[in-house]
């Protein structure tokens, strides 16, 4: 079969690529080597709670238009993202905000905090510039001073307290590196906000979609609706087919593909394009070198018996000792309050081929790698390559939307 449209990963890129393909009358062929659809925002029911099957998506926005398109797809709550934060036996409130601040020092105003980050960070330069060799640091411009690491960043910024229990162990736990070896653009600046404010994220435009992601990119791949015509009145469903447990290496031989030519798959149907969600080094059979990724294991619990584990959807653990980085207790999400109740403990972990890639490692290394793999591509005019590992790069929800309709936008 010709089709004009190979679209490699159901997840958000490919669905809303397919989606608005599919409206301009193009027929695609959407595959994904998952038995599931929606990629990593996959949500599945348990105890008629959704849960994140691969960790805590909150969608969030300052893009009004992205904002107005998903809505055609879901009916979002109005959830607010407030994790806290665990460090030995004592819980702060995330992001930093006056409670954060008042819980750690026993003060009340925002010239209190203030005062006190503002001495820490002076010290601790004063400190990183006596080790560095520097004769009479008491005269140094703090404004001035470069960060040889994220260690130096997190501690001029911070200072001790709030680098030490909130930031140092969680950190190096997600990177799976000490702060001293990391480098310090990782941190380039610190959200401190001196207001009684637990909201974590500043955008306008935020909650979960009521009854989970993955029914929103059904809705996307017009394997259901039920949204009371609000998809546009289209027939996507028409001009799109949905092919899981389907590895693209497998579906097409790369041997035989040429740059600007049309794919064809091993069965004999042919794609005038490709838009490719997966990681972009392997597509080019990482003939100049692998890219550097992340990757997560994900320890899902029922607990029937449990109405309430912890009172919040996140909870970070910020010590280096604690394996996990957070509990997501996912009832809270949609502010459940039936019996029963289930929690995920997020173990971040080192990646390697075979592993499941979900964030990349940006460090020059990285960038100056992938910015040669992007010139291999330009050859290949047939394949749009989309997504965090297609862009090797850390988009939130927002941004992968806003990247596939751009996308839409050169292309149709």
């Amino acid at each position: 079969m010709n089709y004009d449209y190979l679209v490699v990963g159901a997840g958000l890129y490919g669905c809303v690529f397919a989606h608005e393909a599919a409206k301009a009358g193009k027929k695609c062929l959407v595959i994904d080597k998952r038995d599931t659809i929606a990629g990593n925002v996959h949500t599945s029911e348990n105890m008629g709670i959704q849960v994140h099957d691969y960790g805590a998506h909150i969608f969030h926005t300052s893009d009004e238009e992205v904002w107005q398109y998903v809505q055609k797809f879901a009916h979002f709550n109005n959830y607010v993202n407030s994790p806290m934060a665990v460090y030995k036996d004592e819980l702060y409130n995330l992001p930093f905000n006056m409670n954060t601040f008042s819980k750690m020092w026993g003060i009340r105003t925002p010239e209190q905090a203030q005062e006190i980050i503002g001495k820490q960070s002076r010290e601790a330069v004063i400190e990183i510039l006596k080790n560095r060799g520097v004769s009479d640091p008491s005269d140094y411009d703090i404004s001035n001073f470069e960060a040889d690491n994220l260690e130096e960043q997190g501690l001029s910024l911070a200072g001790k307290d709030i680098f030490e229990k909130l930031i140092k162990g969680y950190t190096e736990k997600q990177w799976g590196r000490s702060c001293s070896e990391l480098p310090a653009f990782i941190i380039k600046r610190l959200p401190f906000r001196f207001i009684y404010d637990n909201n974590y994220f500043n955008d306008p435009y935020q909650g979960i979609p009521i009854g989970g992601y993955t029914a929103m990119c059904e809705r996307l791949l017009g394997m259901r609706d039920d949204m009371g015509g609000q998809i546009c009145g289209i027939q996507a469903h028409n001009n799109i087919t949905v092919q899981l447990s389907t590895d693209f290496f497998e579906f097409v031989d790369m041997k035989k593909q040429r740059p600007g030519r049309e794919i064809t798959s091993k069965d004999g149907d042919t794609f005038a394009k490709v838009v490719y969600t997966g990681m972009i080094d392997e597509f080019f059979g990482y003939e100049l070198g692998n890219l550097e990724y992340r990757s997560l294991r994900f320890e899902t619990t029922s607990m029937p018996e449990v109405d309430n584990y912890q009172g919040n959807a996140v909870v970070n653990y910020t010590e280096r000792e604690v394996p996990y980085t957070r509990i997501i207790e996912h009832k809270h999400f949609e502010f459940g309050k039936g019996r029963g109740t289930v929690i995920t403990k997020e173990y971040p972990s080192e990646w390697k081929p075979g592993d499941e890639p979900y964030y990349p490692m940006n460090n020059d290394r990285n960038n100056i790698l992938f910015a040669r793999y992007q010139r291999e591509a330009e050859s290949w005019t047939q394949v749009i390559f989309g997504g965090r590992l297609g862009q090797y790069k850390y988009y939130n929800m927002d941004q992968v939307i806003r990247q596939a309709l751009d996308a839409v936008k050169r292309n149709f």
